[in-house]
């Protein structure tokens, strides 16, 4: 059975930075595609970041691309997502999944049901 369980969110100012990382259990972490997504209050989940199984092709959000950045650590089994220059509408909760259909794959799905497991989510609130 896979686990995923999300960290490192928290409160911060407008401008600022965190680190999340997702702990993965359960399956052999280092073959599969990996996302982070994200949920406001009142609207949909959505794509923010996913790496392929190597770490060496990432995709981004529009609006996240060039103040994200998604990587991984095959060896720790953990997903990383920086951010920088956060904004308050950056403010949900933050999910980590994994897409096990596809060993060794370059797809980087961006839809929810491109995903088989996920985590509990982490929140993240940025005060303008």
């Amino acid at each position: 059975q896979v686990r995923l369980v999300e960290s490192g969110g928290g409160l911060v100012q407008a401008g600022g930075s965190l680190r999340l990382s997702c702990a993965a259990s359960g399956r052999t972490f280092s073959s599969y595609t990996m996302g982070w997504f994200r949920q406001a209050p009142g609207k949909e989940r959505e794509f923010v970041a996913a790496i392929i199984w190597s770490g060496t092709v990432t995709r981004y959000a529009d609006s996240v691309k060039g103040r994200f950045t998604i990587s991984r650590d095959n060896a720790k089994n953990t997903l990383y997502l920086q951010m920088n220059s956060l904004k308050p509408e950056d403010t949900a909760l933050y999910y980590c999944a994994q897409d096990v259909r596809r060993m060794y794959s370059g797809i980087l799905g961006r839809e929810l049901n491109e995903y088989d497991y996920w985590g509990q989510g982490t929140q993240v609130t940025v005060s303008s």
